[in-house]
């Protein structure tokens, strides 16, 4: 089933940090973070998710960052994603809000996702994608 959409004014949380507040905004992965068009993954992975059936799919977001910052920092599924809890940058780029202290999925799920991708795993999505990573790196 597709992830489901973040609204676009989001409530104030009371009790939690908002990592704009505690993050330089001129950090490199911040200004990576927004200069990607997120929505074009998205398109180009939304049709992995089958419309109607099984649970709500993770976040393309999440998943797309924790695999560039998996192959970007030469980590396995299982580091990646605990590193992810302890980085707010990290957590920035993939799209939260608010510091999480848990980890946001279980890291079986990268595997689950590569997989449902296709044949080549993440290869072919990485193929499409690549272009996009690069000239947002470079314009970042």
């Amino acid at each position: 089933m597709q992830p489901k959409r973040d609204p676009k004014q989001p409530q104030r949380e009371m009790f939690q940090i908002d990592l704009e507040q505690l993050i330089d905004m001129s950090h490199p992965l911040v200004r990576l973070g927004l200069f990607i068009d997120w929505q074009s993954f998205e398109q180009t992975l939304g049709s992995t998710y089958h419309p109607s059936q099984g649970a709500p799919g993770i976040s393309t977001r999440l998943m797309v960052a924790l695999h560039y910052l998996k192959y970007q920092h030469d980590l396995s599924d299982e580091d990646v994603v605990a590193l992810w809890v302890e980085n707010p940058y990290w957590q920035h780029f993939s799209g939260m809000r608010h510091f999480q202290h848990r980890m946001p999925i279980d890291p079986s799920s990268m595997t689950r996702w590569r997989k449902r991708l296709g044949d080549g795993g993440a290869e072919p999505a990485a193929a499409g994608c690549a272009p996009r990573l690069k000239r947002a790196s470079r314009c970042a």
